[in-house]
Order: C-alpha cells, then sequence, then structure tokens
C-alpha cells in the first residue's frame, strides 16, 4: 500500500499574496485555493444589466453597488471569493487582513452561472452567503433559461426563495427593486 498523499493546504496570507501577484482571481476556502472561471459575454452583459436596475434602486441611499471587482469575505466557513456583484449599505466594513477591496458586509449578493459554476452558485455558495450577518438577499441569474431566483432573509431570518421566467419578475426586497426577466435578458441571446 501506498502512504496517503498530503495535500498542500494553504493559509489565507499564502492566498491574498498569490491575488495581489496574479492576473486571475482565485477563491479561498478551508485551505484550497481555486482558480475562479471567467465569464463569457453573455455572463457580464446579464450581471451588468443587473447591477444597473439595484444601482438605480439605491441612487438615494447611503449603499453603493459594487461589481466582481469586489472580494466578499465569508468569515463563518472562511470563503473569499469574488462574486459578481455586491451591494453595500451603510459604512463599509472590511476584512482587516485582506487587500483594501474585501468586504464583510453585503446586503445583495448576485451570481450570474456558467457552466462550471452553476450548481455551486446555488447550491454551496448558497449555503455558504446564508452566515453572512448583513446578507438580505441573493440574487442567482441563469445562463441556460431566462430565469432568475432571488433567496431572501426577513426580519426573523427566515429565508424564502422566488423563482420568475420569461413574462415575470421578482423582486431584491432589501431593495425594493423589481427584476424584469425580459428587461433582464433583452440583449440575450437566450431565447424567451
Amino acid at each position: 500500500m501506498s502512504p496517503a498523499r498530503r495535500l498542500h493546504r494553504y493559509t489565507y496570507s499564502d492566498y491574498v499574496a498569490l491575488e495581489l501577484e496574479s492576473p486571475t482571481k482565485h477563491e479561498f476556502l478551508d485551505g484550497e485555493i481555486y482558480a475562479m472561471a471567467g465569464g463569457s459575454k453573455e455572463h457580464s452583459a446579464l450581471a451588468a444589466e443587473v447591477l444597473r436596475i439595484l444601482g438605480n434602486a439605491v441612487e438615494d441611499r447611503p449603499c453603493r453597488v459594487h461589481t466582481s471587482d469586489l472580494r466578499i469575505y465569508v468569515e463563518a466557513v472562511g470563503l473569499a471569493t469574488f462574486p459578481d456583484g455586491a451591494v453595500i449599505c451603510g459604512p463599509f466594513q472590511q476584512h482587516p487582513p485582506s487587500p483594501e477591496a474585501t468586504a464583510l458586509n453585503p446586503m445583495v449578493l448576485l451570481e450570474a452561472t456558467n457552466d462550471s459554476s452553476e450548481e455551486y452558485d446555488a447550491v454551496e455558495k448558497l449555503e455558504y452567503y446564508k452566515t453572512i450577518p448583513t446578507l438580505r438577499d441573493y440574487v442567482i441569474v441563469s445562463h441556460r433559461e431566462r430565469c432568475i431566483t432571488v433567496h431572501s432573509r426577513n426580519g426573523e431570518g427566515d429565508w424564502t426563495t422566488r423563482v420568475a421566467i420569461s413574462g415575470g419578475s421578482v423582486t431584491v426586497e432589501s431593495l425594493g427593486a423589481a427584476l424584469v426577466i425580459d428587461q433582464v435578458y433583452r440583449s440575450s441571446s437566450i431565447a424567451p
């Protein structure tokens, strides 16, 4: 019997050092570092359209909409990741040992799926994101069909899930922002 192969475990400091030097974004979870898949032009356009709508919704509020350049650190599980978008309301809470653009307090997170992330975004990331105390809404935009899912936490801490398809709309409750499906997908090649 051969000896068990030992996996290298990285520290968060190792991860930060890699990120500062790498042109590619990475995710950190449980001592492992994973290269993040690049998005397609479809993926980028869908995320941008949702971020535009969210930006309009927070125009007169003390909130900022961020693109995928903002790292989110999920303290409860030790996850550092770059969602496709985030909304932070109130003061920006930075993760101290991280580079400047790492937040702890998103109110809304957005993921536009792709072939390699679809299941991860809908299952594991959902569970990780639910541990963020400030998170109220998690929006998942499908790259396969005209479909948006919004997971929302109410004031009692309970989560609900709403799904809308072509011809419908779904609201990002914490912002009162309606995502009209055919508007989000208006320039998409995804058929209604």
